[in-house]
């Protein structure tokens, strides 16, 4: 069986990833892996007690969750951030690794940390100055299949542009 194509949406919080799942979703079916949907996996208890100690194994979990729908054939969408802290270093690393044989497709999804600041403000459930902080602890260097400007293009516009840099044949 061939495995499902898997397309992670990196980027910061407010940058966009979930919007653009949601019109990927209204295109083509996916499966979708969030982080924050996981996040919901762990007590608010303990993630007061060491955030980053149980998001991080919770995050490789949900690697792990994301290559068995894989294997079935399925598709995949992760909306996620790859960064680097010491819970996950070499989180890049660790990813390319984890889906070694696997059809996984890195996109870029970036909005200036100035927007994504006011797109904080406006949800109200986002620290003030969450995507800056992400921003810092970002992995570096990664190889994007494309990338996506969402203070330029619309939700729906992204979800076109990566579909098709991603399904050049049509979908």
């Amino acid at each position: 069986m061939e495995k499902g194509k898997i397309i992670f949406l990196n980027g910061v919080t407010s940058s966009g990833k979930t919007s653009i799942v949601d019109a990927i979703q209204s295109k083509k079916f996916f499966h979708v892996a969030a982080n924050d949907i996981f996040e919901q996996m762990i007590g608010d208890k303990y993630l007061h007690e060491d955030y980053w100690k149980y998001l991080s194994e919770i995050i490789l979990m949900m690697y792990q969750t994301v290559k068995l729908f894989s294997d079935q054939g399925k598709p995949v969408l992760i909306d996620g951030i790859i960064v680097e802290r010491p819970e996950l270093k070499p989180h890049y690393e660790q990813v390319k690794a984890i889906f070694e044989g696997y059809p996984l497709e890195i996109v870029e999804v970036y909005c200036p940390l100035d927007i994504c600041r006011q797109r904080n403000i406006a949800r109200g459930d986002r620290g003030l100055n969450q995507s800056e902080e992400q921003h810092q602890i970002m992995s570096e260097n990664i190889m994007y299949s494309c990338s996506v400007d969402t203070s330029v293009y619309t939700a729906d516009e992204c979800a076109d542009i990566i579909l098709g840099a991603l399904y050049p044949e049509g979908m």
